[in-house]
């Protein structure tokens, strides 16, 4: 259990580039976001591999390029599209297996979406399914505006997909959806595989850890009673932060309280 830093606070730096950063920072584990198709070449994941390596870098998931069309490419109404985005999804399970994280995550569709609830729950269970065959957990990730947005939505999906469900926490996307983080643990403890960290105020909702008004205590020691045994990764937008030491404090903060 340690804190991370995700590549895509970087964006748009190149991949690689913020995955070196990452490590130059002194964090130990990270999220990658893939930005491009190429970069799921084993050419490109050596390069990745060796850049772990120089700077003992834990992976703990890798995030789709295509998370901001899975409605279209996942939950449309166009079948053989569905099918076909499957077998291009086996790609990031294969990325994942060679970086060493065992978690791809997606966003799912927006909502409310264009097919029913119980046909967007037998393929997401499909995309679940084919990535348990390479040794990886598919996790729903809260976004605001998507079908996973609000605790009784996941809960939802869950109750669906049975014990294969999983889900990835993120504390921006919960405040944007008018939930506290804490509301989602509550609901889905036991199903938390990933928590992605951030802050916020009255003004803003997204801030680096330590630097707004969430009580990072308090919600860390509710996740440790309910038997989280995950990474804390940072996750925020490129103007959420104004410089490195902002992320290396952070880094700091949590380290502190896990």
């Amino acid at each position: 259990m340690k804190p991370g830093l995700s590549t895509a606070c970087f964006y748009p730096m190149q991949t690689e580039k913020a995955l070196a950063k990452v490590g130059k920072l002194g964090f130990a584990s990270t999220e990658v976001f893939f930005n491009s198709t190429s970069e799921l070449d084993i050419g490109f994941l050596k390069k990745l591999n060796q850049i772990q390596t120089q700077y003992g870098i834990s992976m703990n998931s890798v995030h789709p390029m295509a998370s901001f069309a899975e409605s279209y490419m996942l939950f449309s109404t166009y079948m053989r599209r569905f099918y076909d985005t499957v077998e291009m999804y086996k790609y990031y399970f294969e990325a994942a297996n060679i970086l060493g994280a065992k978690i791809v995550v997606i966003h799912g569709s927006r909502a409310p979406g264009v097919i029913e609830p119980h046909e967007y729950y037998e393929r997401f269970g499909t995309l679940i399914e084919e990535g348990l065959k390479q040794g990886i957990t598919v996790a729903h990730e809260n976004v605001v505006g998507t079908m996973g947005q609000s605790p009784k939505c996941m809960v939802d999906i869950k109750n669906a997909i049975g014990n294969n469900f999983k889900m990835v926490l993120d504390i921006k996307q919960a405040i944007r959806s008018g939930y506290t983080p804490n509301e989602f643990v509550d609901a889905l403890n036991d199903r938390i595989v990933q928590v992605h960290i951030s802050d916020h105020n009255g003004e803003n909702d997204c801030l680096p850890p330590g630097q707004g008004d969430f009580d990072f205590a308090k919600f860390i020691k509710i996740l440790d009673d309910k038997g989280y045994k995950g990474d804390y990764i940072i996750e925020l937008y490129r103007d959420s932060f104004l410089n490195d030491e902002q992320l290396i404090e952070s880094r700091k903060y949590i380290e502190n309280l896990i």
